[in-house]
């Protein structure tokens, strides 16, 4: 029997074509779990996450969230819980990563308090909205933030979502400490870098800032730092998802996983 039959995870900001979420989401659908898609907005994008899903057998909801407003993180656990009883595990995917700029030039608002809502406080609420409703439910559950390599290394041109990031490794060890006696743990994963979407846009910006010709050398440069010699997929993050959220790690809780090939190693 796959190992998630009948179980029923959540991944924000997941409705992106070659998107961490989506990675994460298909190898859940592998076995045998109820996907629920959700993101700022479920458009045209979504649904052809969604119809990928559903080719590999698993029943698909998608649902629009807003992270950085509590009300809809309620509102999705909810109507999550509506479409397959329950919710199994949650994964804090949803995030704003594109906002580069140096500190001195930072907007206080539209580059600094967006992030930070979106990333920590977003992840605050939705955690928070799952922890209620497994609590009540009495059977436990998985929380899984993806945080970054971020996490734990400063990098420049990205103070707000650095922030976001270590902020996001204390979030989740707070949560572990009072969620533990209800059978829950609460962990977070720190992936190197990966050429999503939002990887690309961070490609463009750091080549040309660290005055690379071309992306690609600046891709080849970062796959010659790497221990393993390449960059992550998110095939990767996806893999640390299925071992937390599985029976085998239910005595892993609190904890930073990093998943960079050994480029971060504390």
């Amino acid at each position: 029997m796959p190992k998630f039959e009948g179980k029923t995870i959540v991944v924000t900001g997941s409705a992106k074509q070659k998107g961490l979420g989506q990675g994460i989401l298909q190898a859940f659908a592998d076995e045998g779990a109820n996907c629920v898609i959700s993101d700022l907005v479920i458009d045209d994008e979504a649904e052809e996450v969604a119809a990928e899903l559903r080719g590999r057998g698993a029943k698909v909801s998608a649902i629009a969230c807003d992270v950085s407003d509590a009300a809809q993180c309620s509102a999705l656990i909810a109507q999550a819980s509506d479409a397959f009883g329950a919710v199994d595990i949650f994964v804090n995917n949803a995030g704003i990563g594109f906002k580069m700029k140096p500190l001195l030039e930072v907007n206080p608002v539209d580059e600094w308090d967006q992030v930070i809502a979106v990333n920590l406080s977003g992840a605050f609420y939705c955690t928070q909205a799952a922890a209620r409703a497994m609590v009540d439910r009495g059977q436990g559950g998985r929380i899984i933030n993806i945080a970054s390599q971020a996490a734990k290394t400063g990098f420049p041109h990205l103070p707000a979502y650095v922030s976001s990031k270590h902020g996001m490794v204390g979030l989740t060890r707070a949560s572990a400490v009072e969620l533990g006696s209800h059978g829950i743990t609460v962990n977070a994963i720190c992936p190197n870098h990966v050429t999503t979407g939002l990887g690309a846009q961070q490609n463009a910006y750091f080549s040309k800032l660290l005055g690379f010709e071309t992306v690609e050398a600046y891709l080849e440069n970062m796959s010659a730092k790497n221990p393993m010699g390449r960059p992550g997929l998110p095939s990767d993050t996806a893999a640390a998802c299925l071992w937390l959220a599985s029976d085998e790690a239910f005595y892993v809780t609190g904890e930073a996983l990093n998943v960079s090939g050994g480029e971060e190693m504390h």
